[in-house]
């Protein structure tokens, strides 16, 4: 099974198994990784923000439009900006690792 790395904001690191076809935000809420999700995935608020390390986000599809304009409403944005639900996990993302943003 792939695994994917959460660091907080703090620098702490979680390794998780993350099951292919879940996204990013399902796999923090299954092992307890405090990522909020309001929008419970629907790409209706940007409180499943993370920011993915940058030697992995050229692997990643690019953002549409809507994640886009989400993003833009999100706290602490950098390069690397994602939404935690756009992201779907594949084998090939496995060692996909992303940080939380800090709070405020």
């Amino acid at each position: 099974m792939p695994h994917m790395i959460f660091v907080e904001p703090d620098g702490t690191e979680h390794k998780v198994d993350a099951p292919v076809g879940l996204s990013v935000l399902e796999i923090a809420h299954k092992h307890g990784v405090d990522l909020e999700g309001a929008c419970e995935g629907s790409l209706a608020c940007a409180t499943c923000h993370v920011i993915v390390d940058p030697s992995w986000a050229p692997k990643l599809a690019e953002p549409t439009e809507d994640e886009e304009d989400m993003l833009d409403l999100a706290f602490g944005l950098e390069k690397t900006s994602r939404l935690g639900c756009q992201i779907v996990m594949t084998d090939a993302l496995d060692g996909l690792t992303v940080r939380l943003p800090r709070k405020s």
